[in-house]
């Protein structure tokens, strides 16, 4: 009913040629990207059991809604281009590069007999917030919650623990380098420096996490002294150590490789299909994350993978999830680029001053709220084109970074810290949160944990967005 609907609609329109597209497209066109990203944050609430077995099909059903409609209006060849282009320079990059680091991190596991003190904990936790922004936060998350698990097995509060892991290892701590979170990959593939990220987010990722390391360690300390005659039953004699620390070179070689495509511009572009080019070092960089997760697969012994609990069906959920994002999301993007002529004129004056100059803190908190519940990554993208609407004949990423940079770090702030605010706010929350359960850790509800995030994260934003914005 809601897609005759919609087609119904979009057939009574006349919309102009493509070189105006984003200023004829209504407003009704994002109708799909809402629905699929309500979808993903409502559906697997209400209908758990249906959304495991059929969340392909609900990302299909929403990226068809908008592809079919956009086909009678627009033709073969616009809606061919459309597709092409989201789907060679912006969704095969963004998640060939979660698939090597979700690969190559499964391959490697932290041995060792652990007991679950405040110390311990917190310096788990700590090691995962600097390792996530260079093997991502779902390789961080991954290597690490397993044996945060199981130094915490003989306890009984742990909750708070797998909280702030979530907070700290599998979002704030990727806020460095394009590898460490998905929308500043995305960032980084639209042109923003590599290192961009690393010099300008350290100081508030550093303040950020130092406040909330400790901050867990003082709420672990009082939960320790409750839960003191329980720890035995969690100790060991197995040592402390690695297997498939190979890994760790592959993951290397992955760095290598997006700093290659950063740095490496050789001009030479490769035509595909209907004027979309690929650029060369792109191709080598993607082919070579294929290649490291190809060699982590072939190497590493099966039971390391079998003892970190390892699956595919992460991955194959955010792909398919994320490829109808990035397609419904093309109409959203368009109509931003248009910026005072597009139908979302109204959320451009109100991250814009009276004399055209952003509106940092909205920028912030607008772009923090959205990742919280809708997801971090399609946010991030959706703001980096508002801000850089303005940019003229210079390219965005060069005019947020040397124009307006200040909005730009509230953009990428606003992403990265927020998604922690949600289990949809980032991949690996729900992630985390699964393996969790599968342990026998009655993880808050999703308004539960939204809770913790009010009560704990949104002061610090508050200080974060008066020294930094």
């Amino acid at each position: 009913m809601k897609f005759t609907l919609l087609l119904g609609i979009l057939c009574s329109v006349s919309w102009a040629g493509s070189d105006n597209l984003g200023q004829d497209l209504p407003l009704f066109s994002i109708l799909p990207f809402i629905g699929i990203l309500l979808s993903i944050a409502i559906i697997p609430l209400i209908a758990p059991t249906f959304w495991h077995r059929n969340f392909g099909k609900v990302s299909a059903f929403w990226a068809i809604s908008f592809l079919l409609p956009f086909l009678f209006v627009y033709g073969i060849h616009e809606t061919s281009y459309q597709f092409l282009h989201v789907l060679l320079l912006e969704y095969l990059p963004f998640i060939i590069l979660l698939f090597s680091l979700f690969t190559i991190s499964g391959g490697i596991r932290l041995k060792g007999s652990l007991i679950g003190t405040p110390y311990v904990n917190t310096g788990l936790i700590l090691i995962g917030t600097l390792l996530a922004s260079w093997m991502g936060t779902t390789g961080a998350a991954m290597l690490l919650i397993r044996p945060v698990l199981r130094a915490n097995k003989g306890r009984k509060h742990k909750i708070h623990t797998i909280v702030f892991f979530i907070f700290l290892v599998a979002n704030i701590g990727g806020s460095l380098t394009p590898l460490g979170d998905p929308p500043l990959f995305l960032g980084f593939l639209n042109g923003v420096d590599f290192f961009w990220t690393t010099t300008t987010m350290l100081m508030p990722m550093l303040l950020v996490s130092a406040i909330l390391l400790l901050m867990y360690f003082l709420i672990d300390s009082y939960y320790y002294k409750k839960d003191n005659d329980n720890l035995k039953e969690s100790s060991g004699d197995e040592k402390i150590g690695l297997d498939g620390s190979f890994n760790f070179i592959l993951i290397a070689g992955v760095i290598g490789a997006v700093l290659m495509s950063g740095f490496w511009k050789p001009q030479i572009e490769i035509p595909a299909l209907l004027g979309i080019h690929l650029e060369i070092q792109n191709i080598c960089r993607d082919l070579i994350l294929l290649i490291l997760a190809g060699i982590s697969w072939e190497f590493t012994q099966m039971d390391i993978r079998k003892l970190n609990g390892y699956t595919w069906f992460p991955i194959l959920e955010v792909a398919k999830l994320f490829a109808g994002i990035f397609i419904t999301i093309i109409p959203a993007i368009a109509i931003l680029r248009a910026g005072e002529n597009g139908a979302l004129s109204g959320i451009i004056q109100l991250v814009t001053n009276s004399d055209g100059s952003p509106v940092n803190a909205m920028y912030f908190w607008l772009t923090g709220s959205l990742s919280s519940f809708l997801d971090n990554a399609p946010t991030y993208l959706v703001f980096f084109n508002l801000a850089g609407a303005s940019s003229g004949d210079m390219s965005m990423a060069a005019y947020l970074m040397e124009v307006i940079p200040s909005t730009l770090l509230a953009i990428s702030m606003g992403a990265v810290f927020m998604g922690a605010m949600t289990y949809i706010g980032n991949a690996p929350n729900f992630m985390v949160k699964s393996i969790a359960e599968e342990n026998n850790i009655s993880m808050p509800s999703f308004f539960g944990f939204l809770g913790w995030s009010i009560l704990l994260l949104i002061p610090v934003f508050i200080l974060v967005s008066i020294l930094f914005i």
